[in-house]
């Protein structure tokens, strides 16, 4: 008996503990090859490792986290407390969503997107990510191809895997302004082609896409029959004289094979309340509700009322915390243009900014052989305790992504440290 316990605990340990190559395929493992051939999410597992280190008594400032550093406004808490009081919500909901969230949600994307939308046309999930794997999950057949330009968020990839669909990344560089255009996106389409995500504005680069560009992308899109995936999640937080642009909105043509995700986790410094959503025809919506019922069921109530309070309560806070954010990323942006060698472009929208450190790859920094960005992170997280995420995890060789989503003197500090690093080697 001793025996087969601790073959269950070897066999059944966390799959973080190790790497796909410990995988004996003689013992007793037998992950599917869905789950060998994925990524675990850089920017999580950077997170993860920084607050590691801080817990152990190291001075270390990360730059890894997507996620805002305020706490979720008061009434938004007060709503969730109120509503964990309420028997109602100690019981099943539909499992698509609260109906009064979901009205909220179709007013306030319709007010963006210019679409006539009701409550059929939402689907709440646990969270943004959730929601684009719902419609990953309800719209790729094997073999679909979905063009991506790059950079791009780590997941979109790894989702389009789990459907059996295949990526066809579309290259920007700082150059083209981390945009891509209807001649590139043209030059890939094949017969395969299913879908397009876009994204404005963008995480990793903050480059945010002109009207006239978004429209063009949408109509191109209508033309030939494409469906689009945008995601809006960082939608309300545009600096300078960027403006936000709902595709829909300025390409109608589009409207009907557009899905809208986004959620309330970056607006409303909600990440941890895991509420997002998909928006899209009805005939689509109700297909991923078909899938989440069976998946998930819903989200949970006291959450889904507090993100009813977030998107109908006062947006004060929003503008407060976008006003904050402007602030960090022009101080960003000033500690990186003093480190000689590092390019940087400004961002517009999100909360992060993408510079190139392409000038230091080749040779060594801090005694250390570096020829990627992969390793210059781990250099740098080893020697002047600062985490940040390379830019292979975003199609982005020679980049790295800094969110300036922390404290301004962290900011100030953890780019002086990177400077000082780069300038002894």
């Amino acid at each position: 008996m001793a025996v087969r316990r601790a073959a269950w605990r070897v066999t059944h340990r966390c799959v973080g503990d190790y790497a796909p190559a410990d995988l004996d395929r003689s013992a007793h493992v037998s992950l599917a090859q869905r789950i060998l051939q994925m990524e675990e999410s850089p920017t999580l597992a950077v997170s993860a490792k920084a607050k590691a280190l801080k817990a152990a008594g190291e001075p270390v400032i990360g730059f890894g986290a997507g996620e805002p550093d305020f706490a979720t406004p008061d009434h938004i808490v007060e709503a969730a407390q109120r509503a964990a009081t309420d028997p109602t919500n100690h019981r099943y909901t539909p499992s698509s969503g609260l109906p009064a969230l979901r009205e909220a949600i179709a007013a306030d994307t319709a007010a963006s997107s210019g679409m006539e939308l009701g409550a059929e046309n939402v689907v709440v999930s646990n969270g943004g990510k959730h929601a684009l794997y719902n419609i990953f999950m309800a719209l790729i057949d094997p073999g679909d191809e979905v063009l991506v330009p790059a950079p791009y968020w780590v997941s979109y990839p790894e989702q389009i895997r789990l459907a059996q669909g295949v990526t066809v990344t579309v290259p920007t560089s700082k150059e083209t302004g981390f945009r891509t255009s209807v001649e590139q996106l043209d030059a890939l389409v094949t017969d395969r082609t299913k879908a397009l995500v876009f994204v404005s504005p963008s995480n990793p680069t903050g480059a945010v896409y002109p009207a006239d560009e978004v429209a063009a992308i949408g109509e191109w899109a209508a033309r030939r029959g494409l469906w689009v995936i945008t995601d809006e999640i960082y939608r309300h937080l545009v600096y300078g004289e960027a403006r936000f642009s709902s595709l829909p909105a300025v390409a109608p043509a589009a409207a009907e094979r557009t899905i809208i995700t986004s959620g309330v986790a970056k607006t409303y410094a909600m990440t941890g309340w895991r509420v997002g959503w998909a928006v899209g025809p009805a005939e689509f919506i109700a297909g991923i509700g078909k899938l989440q019922s069976q998946v998930t069921s819903n989200v949970s109530n006291v959450a889904q009322e507090a993100a009813l309070a977030a998107l109908t309560g006062p947006q004060e806070p929003v503008a407060e915390m976008r006003e904050t954010f402007d602030r960090r990323r022009r101080l960003a942006l000033e500690g990186l243009a003093r480190i000689d060698g590092v390019e940087v472009s400004e961002p517009e929208g999100a909360f992060y900014v993408f510079p190139s450190f392409e000038n230091f790859l080749g040779g060594e920094v801090a005694g250390h052989r570096v020829d990627d960005t992969l390793q210059l992170a781990e250099v740098l997280l080893e020697e002047a305790k600062v985490a940040l995420v390379p830019g292979e995890a975003f199609g982005a060789p020679g980049y790295v992504r800094l969110s300036y989503a922390l404290g301004d003197d962290d900011i100030a500090d953890g780019i002086a440290r990177i400077g000082d690093l780069l300038a002894r080697s």
